[in-house]
């Protein structure tokens, strides 16, 4: 546990650190995940760099279920200290959170499939209501019932059920992950796209192939990043393409910090 109050764990490095800006990684998870969600892409990241896996709030080991996403961005860049943050959907949210909040502690920024928010404050309004009642159906119909239909969703129809990591996510609790809907959803997130221009620290975004809206999206957030060296890169694959190409998508990224 960490003294921010999240749940981490370490992997240490099966080689000698790197050196540099990326000695330390950090990873932080999508929505119903947890730490031990990443599969076998968190072992490949730990080739020569050390390994911190977070626990959002309100999902694993981590409490702190009211937690907003200023507030669990803080609590991140606590847990992670100075680092390379990669963070996936929900995660990539908080992390591009924690760039904005603490650009001392992330120096460098990885995105995978991750939105810089809503622009247009009458469908967050929508989106907050959507997560609402989807939290309401979770506490009402129970954390198995509930994971059953999210992974059914063609985002993650690329998964198989060794990736979908399943048991890990029944590890969770259903009133955090509600929480979590509520206070960290997409429909709560203030647009971050006006604030893109300020990071300065390098950023990746990686994309899969087969995911047109997030690829979409992540090219709009690459071409506004004005004052930084970002790129993207595309991997076969859908929305959750680290779990679906693992090796792949660890090869791309240790590629790129590798030049930061």
């Amino acid at each position: 546990m960490s003294s921010s109050g999240l749940h981490t764990e370490v992997i240490r490095p099966a080689d000698r650190p790197t050196g540099g800006r990326a000695d330390r990684l950090v990873l932080a998870h999508g929505f119903t995940q947890n730490g031990r969600c990443w599969g076998d892409f968190a072992g490949l990241m730990a080739a020569g760099h050390e390994v911190v896996l977070v626990d959002a709030p309100g999902h694993g080991h981590s409490s702190h279920d009211d937690a907003n996403l200023w507030r669990a961005a803080d609590m991140l860049a606590t847990a992670g200290g100075p680092a390379v943050y990669v963070g996936y959907s929900m995660g990539g949210r908080t992390a591009l959170h924690a760039a904005l909040a603490k650009p001392e502690a992330v120096k460098g920024l990885v995105l995978i499939g991750a939105t810089a928010g809503l622009e247009n404050e009458s469908d967050r309004a929508e989106r907050r209501l959507a997560d609402a009642a989807l939290a309401d159906r979770l506490l009402a119909d129970g954390l198995p019932a509930f994971l059953d239909r999210w992974l059914a969703a063609p985002l993650f129809a690329g998964l198989d059920a060794a990736q979908a990591t399943v048991e890990q996510r029944l590890t969770n609790r259903a009133e955090g992950l509600a929480a979590s809907l509520r206070n960290c959803g997409t429909g709560t997130q203030e647009s971050l796209w006006p604030r893109l221009a300020e990071l300065t620290m390098p950023v990746l975004i990686v994309v899969g192939s087969q995911d047109q809206k997030f690829g979409a999206i992540g090219r709009r957030m690459m071409a506004a990043m004005t004052n930084t060296d970002a790129e993207l890169v595309e991997v076969a694959g859908g929305h959750a393409v680290h779990l679906e190409q693992p090796a792949k998508t660890a090869v791309a990224i240790l590629e790129a910090i590798t030049r930061w």
